[in-house]
């Protein structure tokens, strides 16, 4: 097995969503914002080849979007696009055997579609999206809260389609690669854990969106819908990190994309950068 870290984008959005609470004076030493407030947020894929299985997971916010939406997210592409640096691995869209969305969220699932003769298609044209049923009915029926981060265009197409894989609960997607539900940023949001022979590997999406939440249990975002579940979650794969070594990767970190967690003698916790 391998797997690659694939840059899709970054974003600039208002510190208050990725540290809700949380004060300026505790998160801003390590992460100044603009004077708009905006802070950067990698859009951090990954690329697996595992039992002659290519699969992608998450696709950053895609290609598609209008100006104005582009604008507003404060997209921009300094290490290139998703197709970009999966062509830069030699992978070709029609090369894709499985797409795993953590969640559709479009900064997750954006490039899941793309424009096609002006007609929104997959991206990967071969491919099946992995997704958790409870995520799926949440998009098809968003709330007033939701409703801005589910965009029809990311996944209806595949629906339609007939694209679309839907899991409910923990997933054996191949020998080494497992999708786990980690509830609270969404009722559905899993996570991704690869089994390389030593220690494991953890794809956590938005459990943890930068490493600094891993670290700190008790710092939600102001997206999680349910933040008492991530908390929870956190603190049950806060264990299991320390206990197993495990690589993270964090998919909105612009700092430490891949990381892992460490404890000091007084018992605070810490992740410390690690290459991928």
């Amino acid at each position: 097995m391998q797997w690659h870290v694939i840059r899709a984008g970054r974003v600039w959005v208002d510190a208050g969503g990725p540290f809700g609470l949380v004060p300026r004076a505790l998160w801003g030493k390590n992460l100044p914002p603009d004077e708009e407030n905006r802070i950067p947020m990698d859009l951090n894929c990954l690329l697996i080849y595992s039992d002659g299985k290519v699969i992608v997971v998450d696709t950053g916010l895609g290609d598609k979007l209008s100006e104005r939406a582009r604008g507003f997210w404060g997209l921009e592409w300094p290490h290139g696009t998703l197709l970009e640096n999966l062509a830069d691995q030699g992978v070709k869209p029609e090369d894709v055997d499985i797409v795993i969305d953590t969640h559709l969220h479009s900064d997750h699932c954006g490039g899941n579609t793309r424009l096609v003769n002006s007609k929104v298609a997959p991206t990967f044209p071969r491919a099946e999206y992995w997704v958790q049923y409870l995520e799926w009915a949440d998009a098809m029926h968003p709330n007033a809260r939701t409703r801005a981060s589910y965009l029809p265009e990311d996944f209806r197409p595949l629906w339609e389609e007939n694209r679309l894989h839907l899991l409910h609960g923990d997933t054996q997607v191949t020998e080494e690669v497992s999708c786990v539900v980690t509830r609270g940023h969404t009722r559905g949001h899993q996570s991704v854990i690869l089994e390389t022979g030593g220690a494991p590997v953890m794809f956590l999406a938005d459990l943890a969106s930068y490493a600094i939440h891993m670290a700190r249990g008790g710092w939600v975002t102001a997206y999680d819908v349910e933040p008492m579940e991530n908390i929870a979650t956190k603190k049950r794969w806060q264990t299991w990190a320390l206990e197993t070594g495990a690589t993270l990767i964090f998919e909105h970190d612009t700092q430490i994309p891949v990381g892992r967690l460490v404890q000091d003698n007084s018992g605070k916790l810490r992740v410390d950068e690690v290459g991928d």
